[in-house]
């Protein structure tokens, strides 16, 4: 069987898969606990971050590069 990824929760008694799925006795699992969803404060706190980051680095006065200040071009780039 190929690795798969599904769905599950732990309500307190074993934990319960979301999605059907039929194993063999013994089948090796792997189990990832995943944090607690986010504050939507928090949430908002680190999506004004990565836009003021975004910001910064695609503002209005960044300079328009010519493409004769290329010095080698990359053969493999293909332009569109």
């Amino acid at each position: 069987m190929k690795p798969k990824t599904l769905q599950a929760h732990f309500d307190g008694e074993p934990i319960c898969l979301d999605d059907p799925i039929e194993l063999k006795v013994n089948t090796k699992l792997l189990v990832t606990v995943l944090p607690e969803q986010t504050s939507n404060d928090e949430y908002e706190a680190w999506m004004f971050l990565s836009r003021k980051g975004l910001e910064d680095a695609y503002n209005n006065n960044e300079p328009n590069y010519s493409i004769h200040l290329i010095k080698e071009q990359n053969p493999e780039y293909e332009r569109k």
